[in-house]
């Protein structure tokens, strides 16, 4: 049975404001979906289900436009439990039992393996990463998956932006759907329109049943929480910077920048009077 949400608990004022924020997350998953061409008729959609509110979010709000959407698609909700310390046996999974759908509990014991190749104390986000994401895709196969849906949202592209542009030197970011280098697989993040404060709000009024964070030690990266708050300074300081900022990674002007292996500089030559 799914946990209660609070939906009981609001004024009027807060269903309005509640049934404007479904709307406004409904539109953006919506626009980029149709934007980016995610899903398609016949689809089998693995949902990923980290049990952080963003998946949560995700499975809702693709159920939502699932039931008037002009393709017909399947979801999958798949959970990853990776035998953690103090992991909350059966949360991820009572719930998943009241949507109704099909859904798979995989059970990896990805922490024994990040323990003996990582000394204690050191960041374990970028193995843990791999790990799960390598067991998920062969899921992904064994469940006749076509496409494999994450629920970054917008805030995580944009910060995921500046780690690149401040750690590694390069322009670029999560892209909205991705092909994996194997070619056997299809990664679309219906949220990337969708901000994070929506998403935090949503998960209030409905109570997800949260994994906590606390399990993981490695969950909180340094680098990206430094990020994250800067991108929050800017919008305080400065109105819609971010939103600004994300508009800027739909608007690319390659013979504005430096590389030539994206633009031809060398050959570039005037056609004279």
């Amino acid at each position: 049975m799914q946990t209660e949400n609070r939906m009981d608990n609001l004024s009027q004022k807060q269903i309005y404001n509640f049934n404007k924020l479904q709307k406004r997350l409904r539109h953006g998953a919506g626009r980029a979906i149709a934007d980016f061409n995610m899903i398609e008729d016949g689809d089998r959609i693995m949902v990923c289900m980290s049990g952080g509110k963003d998946s949560y979010a995700l499975l809702e709000i693709l159920q939502s436009l699932q039931r008037s959407a002009p393709v017909d698609f399947t979801l999958i909700p798949v959970h990853l439990n990776g035998i953690f310390p103090g992991y909350p046996e059966g949360l991820v999974e009572n719930y998943l039992k009241g949507t109704g759908l099909e859904y798979h509990i995989i059970k990896e014991d990805i922490y024994s393996i990040i323990t003996d190749k990582i000394p204690s104390g050191q960041n374990i986000c970028s193995l843990c990463s791999r790990l799960r994401r390598g067991i998920l895709y062969r899921c992904a196969g064994e469940f006749n998956i076509t496409k494999i849906a994450l629920g970054h949202h917008a805030d995580d592209i944009l910060t995921t932006f500046f780690l690149n542009l401040f750690y590694a030197g390069k322009l670029k970011t999560m892209p909205p759907k991705l092909l994996t280098d194997d070619g056997a697989h299809v990664v679309i993040r219906p949220l990337a329109y969708c901000r994070e404060r929506d998403l935090i709000r949503l998960s209030e009024i409905r109570n997800y049943p949260l994994v906590p964070k606390a399990m993981c030690n490695g969950v909180e990266n340094k680098m990206r929480g430094e990020i994250e708050n800067m991108i929050k300074a800017w919008d305080r300081q400065y109105h819609g910077r971010s939103e600004i900022m994300f508009k800027a990674l739909k608007d690319i002007s390659l013979s504005h920048l430096l590389d030539g292996s994206k633009y031809d500089f060398k050959n570039l030559k005037s056609v004279g009077k």
